[in-house]
């Protein structure tokens, strides 16, 4: 009965074979310069989320420049992590498509506010746009919050303001959403983790 082996051991054991067979056959030296390094050889590894579904898919993230002065931190090379019970080390072809949604220079990076009757988009910083909807919640509660329904009972809710939740939050995330929406007296509450 063969041996049961993941595809990442299975790699490694057939490069070694050939480092191996190539060091027999031409001599150490160079074997050694026959075989490239491999471009994630000396990256720092960051464990993350694929952000596209609710399957929550685990990957690594490889990086260079992020530990040295004066350097521009890089992505490198994003993979499937093997140690994942979710997904083993595999990613469906958005996941596997993951670098170039990081690296697009299409992708937002900046707050983009439109005010009202407006045309154009306008860059906000953090430091502008967490106040301004701090504000726009206080005043959206402050007009519909209800404190009692028509028979007099206390109900402390809000049905004018609804909260939309990800798929890729995690359970910390969620307790934190849970007791900010409760807090609000919040009811009206959506959650893209389905499939």
């Amino acid at each position: 009965m063969p041996k049961s082996s993941s595809r990442r051991a299975f790699i490694t054991r057939s490069a070694a074979t050939t480092a191996t067979g190539l060091a027999a056959t031409t001599g150490e030296a160079s074997a050694a310069s026959h075989i490239p390094a491999l471009k994630t050889a000396n990256t720092t590894k960051t464990n993350s989320i694929c952000p596209y579904c609710a399957v929550g898919c685990s990957v690594t993230i490889h990086t260079i420049g992020d530990k040295a002065r004066n350097v521009k931190p890089a992505i490198v090379h994003i993979e499937g992590d093997p140690e994942s019970p979710v997904n083993r080390g595999t990613l469906c072809p958005k996941g596997a498509s993951l670098e170039e949604f990081v690296q697009s220079d299409r992708r937002l990076t900046k707050v983009r506010h439109r005010a009202a009757g407006a045309t154009e988009w306008t860059d906000l910083s953090w430091a502008e746009a967490i106040p301004m909807m701090a504000a726009r919640i206080k005043s959206t509660r402050d007009k519909g919050f209800v404190e009692k329904d028509e028979k007099g009972r206390t109900v402390n809710r809000l049905d004018n303001l609804a909260m939309i939740g990800g798929c890729t939050d995690t359970n910390e995330i969620n307790y934190l959403l849970s007791k900010f929406r409760f807090g609000l007296g919040l009811l009206a509450y959506e959650n893209q983790s389905r499939l």
